[in-house]
């Protein structure tokens, strides 16, 4: 990896790690890889969001290009737009899951997809190199909102009437679209960490807090309920008892249903190294494969894209429909969960028949995460590990693509044990 880009983009704490110059310079950098750009871009609601996307708009226009500004809208209508519009590039500031310190810089390309590590690397090589052309490029601010919307709702096989549903839109992109979508559907909708507030983007709510929604659902006695991060790219979802389904579990849910209607390609779907080992087991009772990639959802899609397949995710919530889109979008995956659940006249927890094995998943702040990962005393601790619990367990350790942090995962068939021996990897990467 370069020095910018990350597993998803370009992405720090705002004003340290991402400034307005590391966003004028990536602008002008797809103006010099691209001769006179046309680009779309969006952003979510971080109050930092529109310092970047003006900075980024600069550097494209200086060097020839055009911008289009379609305003606070989730990841996936960027990558929509871009290829419906025929962009040469959309842009996406927003950084995902994480605080409302953090901003980041997510571009896809024409076909609205994310850029490939190669692609990034190239384009950072340019970055150092500033052009300026004349005469400048355009800037114009533009609703396409209502395409996208369309979009989702053309994906919708049945009308919501008569359904209860919660949303937690974490207070980020999808804070308007996403409740419009379902009343548009007939569902009776509830809300929560659904407004515009750049200041409490993802705290204490949306995919990561899923308490929240939890309570919501049992509240109003609701059917089910979707919560998404700040760009709306990642879902979790609840049923009406307050149980969690994570990717994982949708992933289960979609590949059944697409396997049965017959639009599931080569019977095979896409995971990472995370994807819990039970999934995989369920599958293949159900004649589904599954194939595993490194963690990040441009991977999964990149071996989609290889092998021609039709559905992946992860299991933090990416869930990806490449029939229907080239990116993760919660919103068009809540609507396909929906689909099942009224297709079946099922719940949730009727439609995931699986059995997970048990995984302890740990993520530790650290300052240097690849001193961490290099020392030796902590590879000998992780391989004594994997011999101790092999076949019938995993450990994963890694560190985050996004931020300062070493995670841990250890599978096993004992909740107990797994929690242990993460427990101990934990203790040695505070140690290093």
């Amino acid at each position: 990896m370069g020095n910018f880009f990350g597993t998803d983009g370009i992405r720090g704490i705002f004003g340290q790690t991402l400034t307005t110059n590391i966003a004028k310079m990536a602008g002008n950098a797809l103006a010099q890889v691209k001769h006179r750009p046309k680009i779309v871009i969006g952003s979510d609601t971080r109050t930092s969001s529109d310092i970047l996307k003006c900075a980024l708009a600069e550097g494209v226009m200086l060097g020839g290009g055009d911008v289009i500004d379609v305003g606070i809208v989730p990841t996936a209508c960027i990558s929509y737009l871009t290829c419906e519009f025929c962009f040469d590039y959309g842009v996406m500031i927003s950084a995902s899951h994480n605080p409302p310190m953090y901003n980041g810089i997510k571009i896809f390309k024409s076909n609205g997809q994310k850029m490939t590590d190669e692609e990034e690397n190239n384009l950072e090589s340019y970055f150092s190199n500033f052009y300026e052309t004349s005469p400048y490029g355009n800037y114009r601010q533009k609703n396409l909102s209502k395409k996208y919307i369309n979009f989702l709702l053309e994906n919708a096989e049945f009308n919501l009437s008569g359904y209860k549903i919660c949303l937690d839109c974490s207070n980020g992109a999808s804070y308007k679209i996403a409740p419009k979508v379902f009343k548009k559907l007939g569902a009776t909708v509830f809300c929560t960490g659904c407004k515009n507030d750049g200041e409490k983007i993802n705290e204490n709510c949306g995919s990561l807090h899923i308490e929240n929604l939890q309570k919501l659902v049992k509240r109003k006695q609701a059917d089910f309920g979707f919560a998404f991060d700040g760009d709306a790219d990642r879902l979790i979802a609840v049923d009406g008892n307050g149980n969690i389904f994570d990717g994982d579990q949708i992933l289960y849910i979609l590949a059944k249903k697409m396997k049965n209607e017959g639009s599931l390609y080569a019977n095979t779907v896409v995971g990472t190294s995370h994807t819990n080992s039970g999934i995989m087991s369920a599958l293949n009772k159900n004649k589904i494969n599954l194939i595993r990639t490194d963690i990040g959802d441009k991977y999964v899609i990149d071996a989609m894209q290889k092998m021609n397949l039709s559905l992946g995710g992860e299991q933090s919530g990416h869930i990806i429909l490449r029939d229907k889109i080239n990116t993760g979008d919660g919103i068009l995956t809540a609507i396909n969960l929906t689909n099942a659940i009224c297709k079946e006249k099922a719940s949730l927890s009727t439609l995931f028949d699986a059995q997970l094995l048990p995984q302890a998943n740990l993520n530790i702040v650290v300052k240097d995460k690849m001193k961490v990962m290099n020392n030796e005393e902590l590879r000998e601790l992780i391989s004594n590990i994997s011999c101790t619990i092999q076949p019938a367990g995993r450990v994963l350790v890694r560190a985050s693509g996004t931020e300062n942090k070493i995670r841990i995962m250890v599978e096993y068939t004992s909740l107990a044990k797994a929690k242990k021996y993460a427990k101990e990897i934990k203790t040695l990467v505070l140690k290093i």
